[in-house]
């Protein structure tokens, strides 16, 4: 059997930093390490891209049925930057060290990635077959828009996930201990079953050049602060979309309390009962705009006649129209926007026979799970695979550490995973895909 920490660890050592409009590292080098341990096993992967530094791997496993719908399971090799001053070790060194497993991607996402490969070269070593075909995707350039991994992927060789009816990806799966009503640990697996919507867009207000000490009859940086205040300052109301409900719901009554839905007071009372699951809950039921980047101006006695920001908008499901409307009548009439980003909401049915085999692996290996949907705040390449029609969870399983750890600085410092965990949700997620 093939040791998923280890792989991990492999997996951390390419730095596969993804700064963002095009530049990286890495991504090709760890493409072609996954596709050669593949190839040796006997599989047939692909390593292709938009460019040669810019590449995925895609592997197509075959089912004992191939009359079956097929499943995608699909993780990024890409990572954000890490700052090695700011960290107590060497951020791609793969440090495996007490129980954890240090390193920039360690938990977003080569603990899935490795997870995933070890699942395929037990199979091989094993000669076992999944039930329907597995499509694997391993993509580069998660970490800004997919326009080098799973966007181009599904805009460019949408052939290769011919038959494809659901997918996994990240955010989800994961162990949350509460402390429960009767004095238990209460161990909640949100899977994801819905992401908000993302909309990044760059407003823009043109105003009028001039000396600094003479005031001009339209100022663009005065008319952007002005619409940036309106649009970052205003109260999005409270939205409980299907899943959402689903997901306070449930892990309310695990928790030993009925929650009451029926008033917004009622709503945040709910979540703020949740404790730490609370988290995922309070971002998920309104819409959110933050001005995030600006850019004005070159000289401090130079009225600039141009001034432009950067917005990232997330929308609930079944809001984004509305959303769209709200923040055009919050900039005005002085602010234009153009799309960056424009990747609509997902949510994927909970009742589906996927999702119930999701929430049976689970309870197979931890029968004290409790198995819950959720909605995600953020997005992740499943938008991208959506436009094929595919239905998309986030299930990348980590099973509760013995000793308490938990996954921690995701996207910060000292970023590590529970080796425990990763070792129990590879026989999680082997599992699910052997029956699924």
């Amino acid at each position: 059997m093939h040791d998923p920490a280890e792989l991990c660890a492999e997996l951390i050592r390419f730095d596969t930093s993804n700064y963002g409009e095009g530049k990286s590292n890495g991504e090709r080098e760890a493409a072609l390490w996954i596709a050669a341990r593949l190839s040796a096993a006997g599989l047939d992967p692909v390593v292709l891209g938009p460019e040669e530094t810019r590449q995925s791997v895609v592997v197509r496993v075959p089912g004992a049925d191939r009359s079956l719908p097929a499943l995608l399971v699909h993780a990024h090799l890409d990572v954000v930057p890490a700052e090695p001053e700011q960290w107590s070790v060497p951020p791609f060194e793969g440090l495996v060290r007490d129980g954890w497993i240090y390193g920039r991607g360690a938990a977003d996402m080569k603990d899935m990635a490795a997870m995933t490969l070890a699942t395929l070269l037990n199979w091989a070593e094993s000669g076992q077959q999944p039930l329907r075909d597995i499509v694997v995707a391993f993509v580069a350039d998660e970490e800004d828009k997919g326009a080098y991994g799973a966007d181009w992927l599904a805009t460019e060789h949408p052939e290769l996930f011919a038959g494809v009816e659901a997918a996994i990806g990240e955010s989800g799966g994961t162990a949350t201990l509460l402390p429960g009503a009767d004095g238990r640990t209460l161990r909640l697996y949100p899977v994801g079953a819905g992401e908000r919507g993302t909309m990044h867009i760059r407003v823009r207000a043109e105003g009028v050049s001039g000396h600094g000490s003479r005031p001009v009859p339209v100022n663009a940086v005065q008319n952007l602060v002005s619409a940036l205040h309106r649009l970052g300052n205003h109260q999005w109301p409270q939205v409980l979309v299907p899943v959402v409900r689903a997901y306070i719901e449930q892990t309310t009554a695990a928790l030993g309390f009925t929650a009451d839905l029926s008033s917004e007071a009622g709503v945040e009372a709910a979540i703020d009962a949740m404790g730490e699951a609370g988290r995922v809950a309070r971002v998920t039921v309104r819409c959110s705009a933050t001005p995030t980047v600006l850019r004005a101006g070159y000289k401090t006695n130079v009225i600039p006649g141009l001034a432009e920001a950067d917005v990232d908008i997330r929308c609930l499901p079944g809001t984004e129209k509305e959303t769209l409307a709200t923040v055009k009548e919050l900039l005005g009439p002085d602010v234009s926007l153009r799309f960056l980003t424009r990747e609509s909401p997902l949510q994927s049915p909970v009742d589906s026979p996927w999702f119930e085999a999701m929430r049976q692996a689970l309870v197979r290996h931890d029968p004290e799970a409790v198995v819950v949907p959720m909605c995600m705040g953020g997005g992740t390449d499943a938008k991208a695979f959506s436009r094929l029609g595919i239905q998309c969870y986030g299930f990348a399983p980590l099973t509760a550490d013995p000793d308490g750890r938990i996954p921690e600085g995701v996207h910060g410092v000292d970023e590590r995973v529970p080796v425990a965990s990763v070792r129990g949700g590879q026989k999680v997620l082997q599992d699910f895909l052997a029956n699924v």
